[in-house]
């Protein structure tokens, strides 16, 4: 019988009482490990964490607590070798892929460690000068951040079982508010393995650390005022959590990445054979590729101008037939598989209904896999579709299929692919290619508004840039709308979502003696 992974929740490890959930190497099909959460007393475990954990954390500077986090990040990266491993089991990535995930959390860890050590000894965050509320300023009101006394839940997507854990648990425990994460159950076990290490060398406080792998199933029930809830995932369960009692009555804070139809745009003014064109075709290909497509900041829609359509259908499929499918541990091997079979079929499933609507411009689909077995990997080939009507179907613009498939789509002029782009109802991140810093800064102006990042780019910064879909700890990561309307990252302020503010109304002395033990 393949091994269970326990749940660590109330100070202790323990299992599940039922069978489980068998996760399986989605390339080679092989059993792996077992997930379960039945029988769980999810109140304990949340009481626990609020109650021991919550008050250890606080009792610290936020100085104190980014020792720990940068102690974390050292343990992490001398077991790394360890969760490449697992991430190429669970996940079926390349190493490259693995980086993005493992080396992506290591490094945020590290950028708030840094961070938080700015901030000394301070046990609150100031925000803002003090403002008089009488005559000669007798009395002032200042506001200040203090750590929320509840705590953080984490229900986390498939996609990033590492960096999907620490880019949120560095904010939280940096602000002092223990964590709870519910991994994705397709790669729970990478999640599992480095709470594991983390609780075993002693690193936190008891109850400042949880994980629960299983079903999510009473999660939310537990949730009291004081507590934050973050998730990432399906549009779907983000309105069953929204609708849920603690968020719709009580008010427990919520942070939701959903859905997000993210697009790439490359101004008008350039030829084919342009350098802006060619760093449209490259990223858009990266973006194609890099976890099978699996992130929800990929590009999904690509607007160029009309002139340049077959142009860049050409560049981008050639960049495409060089991709190499199949085992991950097969050098060879560019891009490996998707999470598991299921994703497999919902990503042929979402394909399908989009070539309703598009033509295939490069079909992977008819390549070889390498060193797989095509019925029993979950191995999918990347797809380049086009429509020369981007107006007339709103699938194009509404649809997400969680793989490396994306849609190509001409504008009339700037102000059409403008509009398009916007037709994305809120998304993570946009990119725009070009190399007029006017035409360019008035063009991410204007996707501002429902995107959560613009990224540009120019010929410039082709070799410096970080990505398109690369999220980096000193930017937001979210977006409006569609893609939930939620915010992570970006520096310090991601610290506000675990803090709540109050405005201190008294005598100057008193807001002076506060002001000495703030923070910045």
């Amino acid at each position: 019988m393949t091994e269970l992974l326990a749940n660590h929740v109330a100070g202790r490890w323990q299992t599940g009482s039922g069978p489980g959930s068998l996760l399986r190497d989605p390339v080679l099909g092989a059993e792996l490990v077992r997930v379960d959460a039945t029988g769980l007393d999810l109140g304990a475990a949340f009481v626990f964490a609020r109650d021991t954990g919550g008050k250890a954390l606080r009792a610290l500077s936020y100085a104190e607590r980014a020792r720990l986090l940068a102690d974390i990040a050292t343990l992490l990266q001398s077991r790394r070798d360890a969760y490449y491993e697992i991430s190429t089991s669970n996940s079926g990535t390349v190493r490259n892929d693995t980086a993005v995930d493992v080396d992506g959390g290591i490094y945020t860890l590290n950028q708030y460690a840094r961070w938080g050590a700015a901030l000394g000894d301070a046990k609150h965050l100031s925000d803002g000068e003090a403002v008089a509320l009488a005559k000669d300023g007798a009395f002032l009101s200042r506001h200040i951040q203090v750590p929320t006394r509840g705590v953080a839940l984490f229900i986390n997507a498939f996609n990033f079982p590492a960096w999907g854990l620490w880019e949120k648990a560095a904010a939280a425990l940096l602000s002092g508010v223990p964590v709870i994460v519910k991994p994705a159950t397709a790669t729970a076990w990478l999640t599992q393995r480095m709470v594991r290490d983390v609780i075993d060398a002693g690193i936190l406080p008891p109850g400042a650390l949880s994980v629960i792998c299983g079903s999510a199933a009473g999660l939310l029930d537990q949730l009291q005022p004081m507590d934050v809830v973050s998730f990432t995932g399906s549009a779907e369960t983000a309105a069953t959590i929204r609708s849920h009692a603690a968020i719709s009555r009580h008010s427990v804070r919520s942070n939701i990445e959903a859905d997000s139809v993210n697009c790439a745009l490359l101004l008008p003014g350039h030829g084919p054979d342009s350098e802006a064109a060619a760093l449209l075709a490259r990223e858009v290909v990266r973006e194609m590729t890099v976890k099978s497509g699996q992130k929800c900041t990929a590009i999904r829609r690509v607007l160029v101008p009309q002139a340049l359509y077959d142009g860049v259908a050409q560049a981008i499929g050639a960049q495409l037939a060089k991709i190499t499918v199949g085992n991950p541990r097969n050098d060879a091997v560019r891009m490996g598989s998707l999470v598991n079979r299921e994703q497999y079929d919902s990503v042929q499933q979402g394909l399908g209904r989009l070539l309703e609507h598009t033509t295939a411009l490069h079909d992977g689909r008819r390549n070889a896999l390498i060193d797989a077995d095509p019925a029993i990997a979950a191995c999918a080939q990347p797809v380049l579709l086009g429509t020369q009507d981007p107006d007339g179907s709103a699938l194009v613009h509404d649809m997400e299929v969680f793989g490396p498939v994306a849609t190509l789509m001409p504008y009339r002029d700037l102000a059409h692919g403008l509009a398009l782009a916007h037709r994305g109802q809120g998304s993570l991140v946009c990119s725009i290619y070009g190399d007029d810093d006017k035409a360019l800064a008035a063009a991410a102006t204007d996707l501002a508004a429902s995107h959560g990042r613009v990224h540009v780019v120019t010929p410039a910064v082709a070799r410096l840039h970080t990505g398109h879909g690369n999220v980096m700890p000193q930017s937001l990561h979210g977006g409006p709308g569609r893609a939930g309307g939620g915010s992570e990252l970006g520096g310090l302020r991601a610290l506000d979502f675990y803090h709540r503010k109050s405005a201190i109304q008294a005598a100057p002395q008193l807001l002076q003696a506060l002001a000495e033990t703030t923070g910045a």
